[in-house]
């Protein structure tokens, strides 16, 4: 249950869509992090709607009440961040929807049994190349594809056990996403809500469809980035 001393953000699209003629529920884990309203606005965008709790304010059982369930960015490290990897957990057991975002996809290597270690370079807002399997969230994305980084840690590729696969790197191998092989459940390690990233709308949009959503792709038409850390 969320936390009684503290309120719930709810945060909704202007339009219905979704299944059943109802906007898909996402349910955004905020790893306190500035980045988590620019990926809410994508969502919103997209039509969804969404509520936002802090990842020490929310149940792993919380997730059965939405369609999906957004780990977002954040400080530290997968361990510190609250309830983020018992939520991945709880929603592998239950086959719910889950997309991790930078400190969300490290949190699914830990979840599933990968390490995460201190990464080959310091990036703050820097770009680099995706090449990817052009599955998942990357279905019509091309490969590769220009993608803004933020991190200091990165799963190590030797650790990833056999229920994750590997979907998308650098030039350098650097892991850039993830994914389980039968679960509904994806991370990338780059910022899809930076202005710099492309296609981010997108790889959004793929995901509220594995969500249910099959209007999300329709309102791609004219979207602009949010701008906001670059």
């Amino acid at each position: 249950m969320i936390a009684p001393h503290r309120a719930k953000l709810e945060v909704t699209g202007s339009e219905v869509i979704g299944k059943n003629n109802a906007m898909t529920r996402i349910l955004v884990i905020d790893n306190y992090d500035s980045f988590v309203f620019n990926l809410v606005q994508y969502l919103q965008q997209l039509g969804a709607e969404c509520t936002v709790v802090r990842n020490d304010e929310v149940e792993a059982s919380e997730a059965q009440k939405y369609d999906g369930v957004l780990i977002s960015p954040g400080p530290g490290t997968p361990e510190e961040a609250g309830v983020s990897v018992a939520m991945i957990k709880y929603c592998a057991e239950n086959s719910i929807p889950l997309f991790g975002v930078c400190l969300g996809h490290q949190a699914i290597g830990v979840a599933f049994g990968a390490t995460v270690s201190r990464a080959p370079e310091l990036l703050h807002g820097k770009t680099s190349l995706v090449h990817h399997d052009g599955t998942g969230v990357y279905t019509k994305v091309p490969t590769p594809f220009t993608a803004t980084r933020y991190h200091s840690l990165a799963v190590e590729i030797g650790t990833i056990g056999k229920e994750l696969e590997i979907t998308g790197k650098t030039d350098t191998g650097v892991v850039m996403s993830m994914r389980h092989k039968t679960l509904p459940i994806e991370g990338v390690q780059f910022h899809p809500e930076s202005v710099l990233t492309e296609h981010g709308h997108l790889m959004l949009a793929n995901w509220l469809t594995e969500c249910g959503d099959k209007g999300a792709l329709a309102k791609l038409i004219g979207l602009a980035p949010v701008l906001g850390k670059v």
